[in-house]
């Protein structure tokens, strides 16, 4: 972690993982704009930083970069199989939901979602 000072912003571990003292953001996600090259003051505007706060965070990053891209690494992993686990269980749960029956008395509304469908899909 950095040496803090009064009032300076601080590199913390929370359990997030490394986060921007004072807020929620952490390394990780600056780490995104970071590796597709975006330039600091677009970072800093996207998170709505002050200079402090993403100086300090740039610097964590450029002075722990060794440690910091092995972390940012396991989050991408975990990101990527968090995305898999719930679209696996979306469709299973969506396949599921098509197969039950219709609730009587709702035929006007399943038409009128039918044909919102059509049009969207016309659409697209």
């Amino acid at each position: 972690m950095m040496p803090t000072s009064h009032n300076q912003p601080v590199i913390i571990r929370t359990e997030r993982g490394l986060t921007i003292s004072g807020t929620r953001i952490t390394l990780y996600d600056v780490m995104d704009y970071v590796t597709a090259q975006y330039p600091p003051k677009f970072i800093r505007s996207l998170f709505d930083l002050t200079e402090d706060q993403i100086n300090t965070a740039l610097s964590y990053i450029e002075t722990n970069r060794p440690e910091v891209e092995t972390e940012y690494q396991l989050v991408l992993k975990q990101t990527e199989e968090n995305r898999q686990y719930w679209e696996e269980r979306n469709r299973r749960h969506f396949a599921r939901v098509t197969t039950m029956p219709r609730e009587p008395g709702r035929e006007a509304l399943w038409k009128k979602l039918q044909a919102q469908k059509a049009r969207h899909e016309l659409e697209a």
